[in-house]
């Protein structure tokens, strides 16, 4: 098969679209974020990217909090508003009805249909990495605690059938699809797929 050499970035696909949430002089503010990843299960830990000049970063400095929040296709706009619009011209405080958890900071966003409330345990700024005059800052979040309404559980456990959330990739918003397969089941008829060809 024949390759085209094509513009460098970071082609992931899908990103997963989240609302970012952190208080801000005590008034809880949203951004909506793709640059999120996960990055390890024991202890649960998510890193961020968000750019250094965002009114979120300041929130997430000030109290070392932040809520990692997934929006179902039901708050799509809001969500959007969110990446449009900054803290710092609009107050965002109310585009959702919020709640908060233990550590109090860390506002969420009761029409999520899941919430990660998220401790910082280490902030790198990447600027310094790249060279370039202005850049992200990465913020690496240890999840102290989860929420879920009933109803978008199975066995306890978020079910991403019924989370109805939606994904991120080149400018436009992607629904989540059906199922494929089951992970570290499919790979088993490698072998036996492997002769038959």
């Amino acid at each position: 098969m024949k390759k085209d050499k094509i513009k460098p970035s970071s082609y992931l696909f899908p990103r997963p679209v989240v609302l970012i949430g952190a208080n801000i002089n005590g008034k809880p503010n949203f951004e909506a974020l793709a640059y999120i990843s996960s990055v390890e299960d024991k202890p649960p830990l998510i890193a961020i990217a968000s750019y250094e000049t965002h009114f979120t970063n300041i929130g997430i400095k000030e109290n070392g909090t932040f809520s990692v929040n997934t929006p179902s296709v039901d708050i799509i706009i809001g969500t959007d508003y969110c990446g449009i619009v900054s803290g710092k011209e609009a107050d965002k405080s109310k585009v959702f009805e919020v709640f908060y958890g233990e550590l109090k900071t860390a506002p969420m966003i009761s029409q999520a249909p899941l919430n990660l409330e998220c401790r910082v345990i280490k902030s790198i700024g990447l600027k310094d990495i790249t060279g370039a005059e202005k850049g992200h800052e990465l913020f690496i979040g240890e999840v102290v605690n989860a929420y879920a309404g009933d109803e978008y559980l199975t066995e306890g456990a978020p079910d991403l059938s019924k989370l109805n959330t939606f994904t991120y990739s080149m400018k436009q918003y992607w629904k989540v699809g059906d199922q494929l397969a089951n992970a570290w089941d499919i790979g088993k008829k490698y072998p036996e797929k492997q002769q038959n060809s």
